[in-house]
């Protein structure tokens, strides 16, 4: 069965033990929005979203209005926001189900109260300053007008203020605390006319993990981080921290055919390699076609916790090890591309900087494969002060959680 041939491994609990280190990072009272946009960076959204709705997350991020309504559908009742932006004919569906969006401009907001007044609802927004990301957004120069309108419309509710920051470096960047002053001088400058902010969110992975916030120099009760990829404990290498975080995703196929062979024979497309010795071959069925970088070369797997190296070009179905060095592999065994095996573990950060890449984008082209979720049995609540009201949570729908081991045909 296809299957069978390569999965990955989602811990929640290793998701739990990130989102503790995140609340811990973010200090005491300051709400933490956890981003679940391209199905939670191919780590599957619906689950990691529940679970973190059981680890005391308060709200979900998504980048689009379809990634939002499938999460409401799947029993979610946290906020929910579009980081992104909406087309017009989606935001009957948003209002509908409560989705918060965010806005960017003076006639989205008055198309938002005329639909909102029409529809007899409240629509939540959250206001997007542009204070250097240049995408989506305000200018910092008209936000404080845009601000007095939404708070006199009948059928606006103002959720939250946010801005994004531009530079992967986080604080180690200037241009970060650069738009950070920015964005707080508007900030103080709405509370010094009586307005109200919402959620005031800013600070990303990088920001967060960076100690950017030290210089926000706002009250915690009013802020949020927005987390994503540290969250699924895959920082770039250059932004790790001391303790460092727990990858989430481990990345498994098995070998299917193995095959001795002479000194100096061709292995892949090209012949780009050759055996430098006589020596065995072992094929895995993965390749660039289950998500893996077609450039791939100098990478080592593990096979019962031992390494191998990749050999040969990789192709669209299959990819090829070098295994002469190692006893006792066979035909059916696991091996582990990406995560921990025994004492040794493979890092998708590592293997991102390798490539030069970012691990976001690794994680989502492998989010294609079947998932096998493990772990999640009893999730960390974050102690956060002072205490918030308790959160009434419906019950989760069920997904696939199985003990460590190959998968079986239930969880795939």
């Amino acid at each position: 069965m296809d299957s069978f041939r390569a999965w990955t491994e989602i811990d929640l609990d290793a998701l739990a033990q990130n989102l503790r280190s995140v609340c811990q990072r973010a200090g005491p009272g300051v709400r933490v929005m956890l981003v679940v946009k391209q199905d939670a960076y191919g780590h599957g959204a619906v689950a990691i979203a529940h679970h973190a709705r059981r680890c005391g997350i308060d709200a979900l991020g998504v980048g689009s209005s379809q990634e939002a309504l499938e999460l409401r559908q799947a029993g979610l009742q946290a906020p929910i926001l579009i980081l992104g932006t909406v087309v017009e004919e989606e935001l009957p569906a948003c209002l509908r189900h409560d989705i918060h969006v965010g806005v960017h401009a003076v006639d989205r907001c008055r198309s938002l109260q005329k639909l909102a007044r029409t529809m007899g609802v409240q629509a939540h927004v959250h206001l997007n300053v542009d204070t250097g990301m240049g995408r989506l957004g305000i200018s910092p120069s008209l936000a404080l007008d845009l601000l007095r309108e939404v708070h006199g419309a009948s059928h606006l509710q103002l959720a939250g203020l946010m801005t994004h920051l531009s530079a992967p470096e986080g604080g180690h960047c200037p241009s970060s605390h650069e738009q950070l002053a920015l964005f707080n001088r508007l900030v103080a400058e709405a509370r010094a006319e009586g307005l109200p902010c919402g959620w005031i969110h800013s600070l990303n992975s990088a920001g967060l993990f960076t100690n950017l916030g030290a210089t926000a120099g706002m009250d915690s009760g009013s802020q949020m981080v927005r987390v994503g990829i540290a969250a699924y404990g895959a920082l770039p290498r250059h932004l790790m921290p001391p303790d460092g975080l727990h990858q989430i995703m481990s990345l498994r196929s098995r070998i299917v055919f193995l095959k001795d062979v002479p000194v100096d024979t061709p292995v892949g497309y090209g012949s780009l390699w050759r055996a430098p010795r006589p020596t065995r071959i072992a094929t895995l069925p993965i390749g660039y076609g289950h998500g893996l970088p077609r450039n791939l070369q100098g990478w080592d797997v593990l096979i019962g916790g031992r390494r191998a190296p990749l050999v040969g070009r990789l192709s669209m179905d299959y990819a090829t090890v070098d295994v002469g060095h190692l006893e006792g592999v066979r035909v059916g065994q696991d091996v582990t591309l990406l995560g921990r095996d025994g004492d040794e573990e493979l890092r998708l950060e590592d293997l991102a900087h390798s490539l030069g890449t970012i691990p976001h984008e690794l994680s989502c082209s492998l989010g294609r494969l079947p998932r096998v979720f493990v772990g999640g049995a009893e999730p960390f609540i974050p102690a956060q002060s002072p205490p918030r009201e308790p959160v009434k949570l419906p019950l989760a729908p069920s997904y696939p959680v199985s003990p460590p081991g190959p998968p079986t045909t239930s969880q795939l």
